[in-house]
């Protein structure tokens, strides 16, 4: 377990990350040593690792009990963080329930009782009415992202959750927006704030994009024309612009995902799948997408819609110039249109001139076989390159699934991947290979 500066450094070599910032080294020791602490950082600092680091080091390898709870305000977020403790390594069992899934595969993870668990403030609250595991033994309670997790709506199930645990000694909430009321029922009783939202991000460029028309389709597409091909999102304020303007992306035959609330799980999860892999350098999405979802660094976003709110602003922002990469927000504004108070400093751009144009490379395969069929990402590699035939530059990104798999291949390669794999078996299980 990650008690020791070697088993810390062992994790970070398996996440790939060589050296902690500064907003991660400071969390580590202010919550290894105090009850109750608060991370304000921006999106894509690091807030995730900057909790889960000193959570472990917390939990007690002889208990078979739950001794961490993380609550998250969406699906996708709970799906991150379960994703990033099996990276770590740590030994320690952690599972992630989530509204839109079958309580059926809940109640079947958590007979065998993880040491960490994750979950939408509905769902755990549904856990917690019917009594499915112990809450005596939780002792961390995570707010992740609690400027939406306590807001009007998750309020009375928030507060219902933290009064069902009667041994927590220690709080985390984080957040990348300041000025969050925490309600007394949360019990946050002295916290040190650990304010990183101070630094001005120099590396993000904001740029306003005018619009002859009030409908900015075509201005979008000239934009996406301009930027060339490059990943980035764009957003919108409601399900149905998203929509909408995917249709007209479609139609001039630009490859493109989507994400909103009101698709299917599964749909949601392979638009982002589609992304992280290349096989789609756009996702039209709403603010759903702005915070809580894993996906790669892109270099620009760019605002359809104007934002409502500041704090929204800040959020899609959040999506490019991370860490150390620069980026560009596109803020889009009809001739006849005044921005936003908040947004200041967005001098016009000229987007006339084209970037050259590139095909698609990446395409993604579907396998009908994943972890609950002993399956590894070498068992799925060793498949391709032996009886595929192709090299390791061939094979982009491989996603294990507890019961599938998505990889991405070129796309000139992928129908004959098809013929040569499709119905093969792997792991003495007959897969099906098939175009997403």
């Amino acid at each position: 377990m990650a008690n020791t500066i070697k088993e810390r450094q062992d994790i970070l070599e398996k996440l790939n990350i060589h050296q902690l910032n500064p907003m991660q080294e400071e969390a580590l020791s202010i919550i290894e040593t105090n009850t109750n602490t608060i991370i304000l950082s921006p999106t894509g600092t690091g807030k995730t690792l900057a909790f889960l680091l000193p959570l472990i080091d917390q939990l007690d390898p002889e208990s078979e009990e739950i001794q961490a709870l993380i609550l998250v305000p969406s699906r996708e977020l709970a799906i991150q963080i379960e994703q990033v403790i099996r990276e770590m390594g740590s030994g320690y069992k952690v599972n992630a329930v989530y509204g839109g899934r079958a309580m059926a595969k809940d109640k079947l993870e958590l007979k065998h009782t993880p040491s960490i668990l994750i979950g939408t403030p509905g769902r755990i609250a549904d856990h917690f009415d019917n009594e499915r595991f112990s809450t005596k033994f939780i002792k961390t309670l995570v707010l992740d992202e609690f400027d939406k997790s306590l807001q009007v709506g998750f309020e009375e199930e928030m507060k219902y959750i933290i009064g069902m645990l009667p041994s927590i000694n220690k709080r985390i909430l984080t957040s990348a927006t300041q000025g969050v009321k925490v309600p007394t029922f949360v019990r946050l009783d002295k916290p040190i704030i650990l304010d990183y939202l101070k630094e001005e991000n120099t590396k993000l460029a904001i740029k306003t994009v005018v619009s002859a028309s009030q409908n900015k389709q075509k201005t979008v597409l000239e934009l996406l024309n301009h930027i060339g091909n490059q990943p980035g999102i764009i957003f919108c304020n409601l399900r149905e612009t998203v929509e909408k303007l995917s249709t007209f992306l479609e139609r001039n035959n630009v490859s493109h995902g989507c994400f909103h609330g009101d698709m299917e799980q599964k749909d949601r999860e392979r638009s982002l799948i589609k992304f992280r892999n290349g096989s789609n350098q756009i996702i039209v999405a709403t603010d759903l997408a702005a915070r809580g979802i894993d996906i790669p660094e892109m270099k620009f976003i760019v605002h359809y819609e104007f934002p409502y709110k500041k704090e929204e602003f800040i959020h899609r922002n959040g999506r490019t110039a991370r860490v150390n990469a620069k980026g560009t927000a596109y803020v889009i504004k009809w001739v006849d249109e005044n921005l936003p108070e908040f947004i200041t400093n967005a001098p016009v751009v000229d987007i006339s001139k084209k970037a050259p144009k590139k095909a698609q490379y990446w395409q993604t395969l579907f396998i009908s076989g994943g972890r609950k069929d002993k399956i590894s990402k070498g068992d799925i590699a060793g498949l391709f390159f032996k009886q595929g035939n192709i090299n390791k530059d061939q094979l982009g990104i491989i996603e294990l699934k507890n019961d599938c798999t998505f990889v991405a291949v070129p796309v000139t390669l992928a129908e004959d991947l098809i013929k040569k794999l499709n119905n093969t078996k792997l792991k003495k299980k007959k897969v099906r290979v098939t175009v997403l």
